[in-house]
């Protein structure tokens, strides 16, 4: 059996939700369908232009990436629901964010996140394993929690208004550096030295879970709204991860 390891995973929240799996050794990808429970056949596959378009060059340098819902999106523009996923590589050495329209399927921007709207997490940068959207507070729709491979967190803050879309340029984000342990990350502190990615799976009429992969072919699944471990670590196996450890 495969071990999962080097990969990177992001949500998708356009249509039917899935996660994208990024396994950058071999520089192919693989479709986890949430409702069908499983990859389909014909993956992994290839990352290429057909697939992840202009981003497709910087796959093998990814990070860590998450989506977002109606973050980033200007005032008057009636452009709600829009779906951002957010990939976050490293260019020459240079920490680099890709803004990925998921409802077009296509690149919106490249830049540096030293001049980007995430230029707060530059100095963490390298240590940052994944990221995701925290969505579980009324006070700020732009929440976010970022695991680092020292046994660290980020907890990010835009600062941006539910109530004013063009709040981010004009905002004062905040940002806070936290151990894993009992009191910040409850039930993770035992497996904050095995983290290889995570990943959330947003679901619409029950908490958001939050799938984060151990080595040694383990996930465990951490519940948003409660902010706890939900169970595991369980074995990734064909039986909890249907196709994802295909060759």
């Amino acid at each position: 059996m495969p071990a999962l390891k080097n990969v990177v995973a992001v949500d998708w929240r356009v249509g039917k939700d899935k996660i994208y799996f990024f396994f950058k050794d071999s520089n192919t990808y693989s479709r986890f369908d949430i409702g069908d429970d499983r990859v389909p056949n014909g993956y992994p596959a290839p990352i290429s232009h057909s697939n992840w378009h202009d981003f497709h060059v910087h796959a093998k340098n990814l990070r860590f990436g998450f989506a977002t819902t109606d973050i980033h999106v200007k005032a008057n523009s009636f452009n709600f629901d829009q779906d951002y996923l957010w990939l976050f590589y490293v260019d020459r050495q240079i920490p680099m964010v890709c803004k990925y329209d998921q409802d077009n399927d296509k690149v919106v921007s490249i830049e540096t996140v030293d001049n980007s709207m995430w230029s707060r997490l530059g100095y963490y940068f390298d240590d940052i394993i994944a990221g995701t959207w925290w969505t579980d507070s009324a006070d700020s729709m732009a929440q976010f929690r970022f695991l680092m491979k020292n046994g660290q967190s980020l907890l990010l803050d835009l600062n941006i208004s539910p109530f004013n879309f063009d709040a981010y340029y004009e905002g004062h984000p905040t940002l806070k550096v936290v151990p894993i342990n009992n009191t910040t990350w409850p039930g993770l502190e035992p497996y904050k030295d095995r983290i290889i990615t995570a990943v959330q799976n947003d679901r619409t009429f029950a908490d958001s879970y939050y799938y984060i992969f151990l080595t040694n072919n383990e996930y465990i699944t951490y519940n948003i709204m409660e902010d706890r471990v939900e169970y595991g670590p369980y074995k990734v196996s064909e039986k909890t991860w249907p196709g994802l450890l295909r060759d």
